[in-house]
């Protein structure tokens, strides 16, 4: 079934930034269809932030993708207000054009007008803390500014959900540390919706305010979490470390029930 999408007009009259129903998945392979995800059912609340945690290879990414729209779920349905935004674990950055070009191009993708291009694209970088990088290409800037200057392309597109896909896994440990700060801080000052996949359960708990974990073969949701504990959180905070050691243990339960090493 088709990706639904909810017209931005009609803002007032949705509960849900995206809604999965009965979401199923299978791809072929030697053995026939393999099914990758069974039976999934999750709602992301307006401005709610949501972690999908699993071992690899338990489908969070090709639950992304369907949400994103990239492809289409077996079964079940899918409905998002607006088209979301989607940021992978490679920035994706077009070497040739400069930071600000890169999100101008978006922009321009999104019907903005020329002759507010530049100003938008300056305002962006500013929310993502590189005032000053318009002009940067893409081999000036390290790492975590690359992935910073990925997070504002995606704000550009203007939507009101967030996908990520492992973003900040390529990182080193401060820079990652880093970039989870920046991101409470956008998610905190826009209001926006975030679905993030990771396989890091320090980092599913560090940002999220729920931890949905699938387990695998196929990806099923095997537990969630609400995360009570307030923002801003470090990674070294006990009452992090402890739920993140009680989210680890069923973790590893749903491994070793599925014969994973």
């Amino acid at each position: 079934m088709a990706t639904a999408l909810a017209k931005a007009d009609d803002v007032d009259a949705v509960d849900h930034a995206a809604r999965i129903e009965h979401v199923s998945k299978s791809f072929p392979g030697p053995a026939g269809q393999q099914l990758v995800l069974d039976d999934i059912t999750l709602d992301v609340a307006p401005g709610e932030f949501v972690t999908l945690l699993g071992a690899s290879g338990c489908g969070k990414s090709t639950l992304l993708n369907l949400v994103a729209g990239l492809d289409q779920p077996s079964a079940g349905g899918i409905t998002t207000h607006g088209r979301p935004a989607l940021m992978f674990q490679e920035h994706a950055l077009f070497p040739w054009l400069t930071a600000g070009k890169n999100i101008e191009l978006a922009l321009r993708l999104g019907g903005v007008p020329k002759q507010e291009r530049r100003g938008r694209a300056e305002e962006l970088l500013e929310l993502v803390r590189l005032k000053g990088s318009y002009g940067k290409r893409v081999h000036e800037l390290s790492g975590g500014m690359r992935q910073r200057v990925a997070m504002a392309r995606a704000l550009a597109q203007d939507s009101r959900l967030l996908l990520m896909d492992e973003p900040f896994a390529a990182l080193d440990a401060i820079t990652r540390d880093l970039l989870h700060d920046e991101l409470t801080r956008i998610w905190e000052e826009t209001g926006l919706s975030v679905l993030f996949v990771t396989h890091n359960v320090r980092e599913a708990v560090r940002l999220a305010q729920r931890v949905v974990l699938l387990s695998s073969r196929p990806g099923r949701i095997a537990r969630e979490w609400r995360v009570d504990i307030p923002q801003p959180r470090r990674i070294e905070d006990a009452p992090v470390a402890e739920l993140s050691l009680e989210i680890t243990e069923v973790l590893r339960g749903e491994i070793r029930r599925h014969g994973q090493h």
